[in-house]
């Protein structure tokens, strides 16, 4: 029988977290790896399993993901069960509210799953980086005949007050689900570690669709699938945690390890970008068998320029994206961006420079992340002096540097008249 699966991605968090990145755009279109955004990993990891109906529900600063989704994501296929549709909240709910909890989500949009009578559907958040085989979530799923799967990635148990953690017994079953709480239950032989959930499900449709409809209509519930949904249906359906470890990607060397990456805060997402960097990086973006999938742009290729003492345009252990001249300059462990310039004697370290920024002569940027379109002046320093940053910019904890880029500068063709 061929499997119809329907993918919803929650792609409409605030990622307040990830203030001041998220400031005028949704989490999912903070970009990655100099020429990526977020959401382009799990819609990658389903086209590339084989899933081509997915609907993408978007909510909060939208404007910036509906742009990245039209440049790289619309699908012109003959077959109307292949699209990358996104959805906005389509006030649904009894209040006519916008989207209440990820549960409440997939509710307001119960009629596409209805219409298009799909045997599983697969919900998945758009948060995180990480590459999945989601093709062997599904066959784990029909293998245990479960109506629920939970995709679990263990944890040290220290971190469960930040994550879902799922109780399973030997093969998998699961049997609590506590959200977010110290002490959470280990894994079975493993005392240091919990199940962390990635907020990744596989539902049957009809378990999906009676869950929905249960808990709209429950004035006491959060409208959750960690907090309301899975815990309600432990004891009354087979229910199981699909082990990430298990999880293999086609191309990769057999034996590596998984990755998975909660980039919830400015100094995950730094270092998450930093991983790339390395020779052999845990995050392999150089899979053709797997490929990660984004906008495609008409950049040139980037460029480096001049061989003078002082005056060398170099980069080591860096991402270069399309577009970018470094013109004199140097670059070290960074990720840059698109149509990025560093001028003649400017010196870029350990940090992620988004699209079309201009680092000035002599100018000295580390430990760093430029949102689009910063103009750093020529002899300015940034990094190295965290108290005068403290008072111009957004300084983490662990010294961080961001710095807000110019949102206003839009490119606007005139009409010659």
């Amino acid at each position: 029988m061929q499997l119809r699966v329907l993918a919803f991605v929650l792609a409409g968090g605030k990622g307040t977290r990830l203030y001041p990145l998220t400031k005028e755009r949704a989490k999912p279109a903070v970009p990655f790896g100099g020429q990526y955004r977020i959401v382009d990993f799990v819609l990658s990891n389903l086209v590339n399993s084989g899933i081509y109906s997915i609907y993408v529900l978007i909510q909060f600063k939208s404007q910036s993901l509906l742009q990245h989704m039209r440049d790289g994501w619309e699908v012109n296929h003959l077959l109307k069960s292949h699209f990358v549709i996104p959805v906005p909240a389509q006030m649904r709910s009894p209040g006519e509210s916008w989207y209440r909890g990820t549960a409440d989500a997939i509710y307001q949009n119960i009629n596409l799953i209805e219409q298009a009578d799909p045997h599983v559907v697969a919900i998945f958040g758009a948060d995180h980086i990480y590459r999945m085989n989601i093709r062997d979530m599904i066959e784990f799923h029909e293998r245990k005949r479960a109506d629920v799967s939970i995709a679990a990635i263990p944890v040290a148990k220290e971190y469960a007050k930040e994550f879902g953690v799922i109780e399973t017994d030997h093969d998998g079953a699961v049997k609590s689900f506590v959200e977010k709480q110290d002490g959470a239950p280990t894994m079975p032989g493993d005392p240091e570690r919990v199940y962390a959930s990635m907020g990744n499900y596989i539902f049957s449709t009809r378990t999906l669709l009676r869950e929905l409809y249960a808990d709209a209509h429950d004035e006491n519930s959060s409208h959750d699938f960690g907090r309301d949904i899975l815990p309600r249906l432990i004891g009354r359906c087979p229910m199981y945690a699909y082990d990430f470890q298990t999880n293999r990607i086609p191309g990769d060397p057999v034996g590596g390890e998984v990755y998975w990456r909660d980039v919830g805060t400015i100094d995950a997402y730094y270092e998450a970008n930093m991983d790339l960097r390395s020779v052999s990086p845990a995050l392999n973006l150089f899979n053709r068998q797997w490929p990660l999938r984004t906008a495609s742009y008409d950049d040139p290729p980037a460029k480096f320029t001049f061989d003078d003492d002082g005056r060398r345009g170099t980069a080591v252990d860096t991402i270069v994206a399309g577009g970018s001249i470094l013109s004199g300059g140097t670059a070290r462990n960074c990720v840059i961006g698109r149509g990025v310039k560093v001028h003649a004697g400017a010196v870029v370290e350990n940090s992620i420079i988004f699209d079309n920024c201009d680092i000035g002569r002599r100018a000295k940027v580390r430990n760093a992340i430029l949102d689009k379109n910063v103009r750093v002046p020529a002899d300015t320093s940034i990094g190295y002096d965290l108290a005068a940053d403290g008072k111009m910019y957004h300084v983490t904890e662990s010294g961080i540097v961001v710095v807000e880029g110019n949102r206003s500068s839009v490119d606007i063709a005139t009409l010659q008249i």
